[in-house]
């Protein structure tokens, strides 16, 4: 490709995962990019640099198994597709059990750096405050959920609809060197081995019944962040502050982020522990490690000091302490089309976290659609929507469609952000299960398998097929 190019240029607003790889997958069509970014000029509540795709929360893009896990699959279809994102992410991996996690500085660093150097894409440090111009006749916002206070009343002002908010909590990260060894110990869960990993990728730190109920007891005390305006707003059940679980119920947090099962401890390998809380490294180096699952919106002082109740932890000193964000999103089942253009608006789309997508793999990979749908339009190609039976197809219908209708309020949906599963795929046609020879009972988590299985590898190769590319290489690659 060269610089020069006889189309007019898309512009994307948005330099996070979404809007990289929105731009990315445009460039590579041959249009030329122009890429807004405020960072540089204007800062947000979270991030701590001006690169591109910078991680806020945690380093993980969770499970890469693409053979019975749905966010593996939409991984592996990602990759097909030629993302920037999935290839920075597989250059920067370090150790995570069964997960892809990765150096948080270097897979920004890298997205940042494919992005400049791109002979068709103009990264612009500047703030966007309004919806774009109407000569801006293509165009993706893609601002992810810290959209500028000034862009997020334009867009309502454009919808006539309220943006809808919940609240994401980060995890602290604590620096390796002070965790108390002699009392943790590595183990991925079930000695499980992911890419890059080897079985022993999670610091784990025990507790007994005595030390579960007392760290329960401070969390429920403790002293936490107020937000007296935005007092109901409702939180992401997949992202839950460490405080808000503990206060459904006592139990809860040793049946979520601390249950022991798959782990022994060993220092004492004939004790089960009663509680387990896992730590996930997060950086190449292997200098620092988050807390799985601790997103938490409490003080600083109360968080430091409750977390140094952890056995392991007494002495745990902090890269970075939890704190929470606003996250905005639409109501896009009715403000955008199947193409994730804004109804109201042609040439206007939307992509990533803002459109109800939850999970930095999610707001990639609706990038990657919103930007492959953006240079069709310019080529003056047929949109090709990827079909539901693929992991793209799945997460687009979710967000534009299939939602249940209240019967109180007609046409207003029960529209909530969600990650990748595997319920928002279509069933498997009858009889597509079938009893593998020489098994006498099929039934509950053998069947379960294989019907993920066969879900999993429907996804791919009906993904490679809608790309044009062969499906069966595909599925031995995969």
């Amino acid at each position: 490709m060269t610089k020069n190019s006889s189309h007019s240029p898309i512009h994307v607003v948005g330099g996070g995962l979404a809007g990289s790889e929105a731009a990315w997958q445009i460039a590579q069509s041959g249009i030329p990019v122009i890429l807004h970014e405020m960072r540089g000029v204007r800062e947000t509540e979270a991030h701590k640099t001006d690169h591109l795709a910078e991680l806020v929360c945690s380093n993980s893009f969770r499970s890469d198994d693409a053979t019975s896990n749905a966010v593996g699959v939409l991984h592996a279809e990602m990759r097909l597709a030629g993302s920037l994102i999935m290839a920075c992410a597989d250059r920067n991996q370090v150790p995570a059990g069964g997960a892809l996690a990765v150096d948080r500085e270097g897979f920004s660093a890298s997205v940042t750096k494919a992005i400049s150097g791109h002979p068709l894409i103009r990264l612009t440090r500047e703030e966007v405050s309004a919806l774009p111009p109407e000569d801006w006749d293509l165009a993706i916002i893609a601002t992810g959920p810290l959209t500028a206070p000034a862009l997020a009343e334009a867009i309502q002002a454009q919808t006539g609809a309220d943006a809808l908010a919940f609240f994401d909590a980060i995890a602290p990260i604590i620096h390796t060197e002070t965790i108390d060894m002699d009392v943790c110990w590595f183990q991925s869960r079930y000695d499980k081995v992911g890419p890059g990993g080897t079985g022993k990728d999670y610091i784990n730190c025990p507790m007994d019944e005595a030390q579960y109920n007392a760290f329960v007891d401070a969390l429920i005390a403790g002293d936490r962040i107020g937000f007296k305006e935005w007092e109901g707003t409702p939180y992401f059940d997949g992202c839950l502050p460490i405080e808000v679980m503990a206060e459904r119920g006592r139990e809860t947090l040793r049946h979520g982020p601390m249950k022991p099962m798959g782990l022994t401890n060993a220092h004492n390998p004939t004790v089960k522990p009663y509680a387990v809380v896992q730590l996930r490294q997060d950086n190449a180096l292997g200098t620092l490690y988050n807390m799985v699952g601790f997103q938490t919106k409490l003080k600083y002082g109360a968080q430091a000091d409750i977390i140094r109740m952890i056995p392991g932890l007494e002495k745990a000193e902090f890269a970075r302490l939890g704190g929470l964000h606003r996250n905005t999103y639409l109501n896009s089942p009715i403000l955008l089309d199947r193409s994730l253009t804004l109804k109201s608006r042609p040439g206007l789309r939307f992509a990533g976290q803002i459109t109800g997508c939850e999970g930095y793999v999610e707001s990639a990979s609706i990038g990657l659609l919103a930007g492959r749908f953006a240079a069709a339009e310019r080529l003056g190609h047929p949109l090709s929507m990827p079909p539901a039976t693929t992991a793209f197809g799945a997460l687009l219908g979710h967000i534009t469609g299939g939602h249940i209708v209240s019967d109180e309020e007609p046409g207003k949906r029960s529209f909530q952000p969600m990650n990748v599963n595997f319920g928002l795929f279509p069933p498997l046609d009858p009889g597509a299960i079938v009893k593998p020879e020489g098994v006498k009972r099929f039934r509950g988590k053998d069947k379960a398998i294989v019907k993920k299985n066969l879900v999993a590898s429907r996804a791919l190769a009906d993904c490679a097929t809608w790309l044009g590319q062969d499906g069966e290489a595909l599925l031995r690659s995969a």
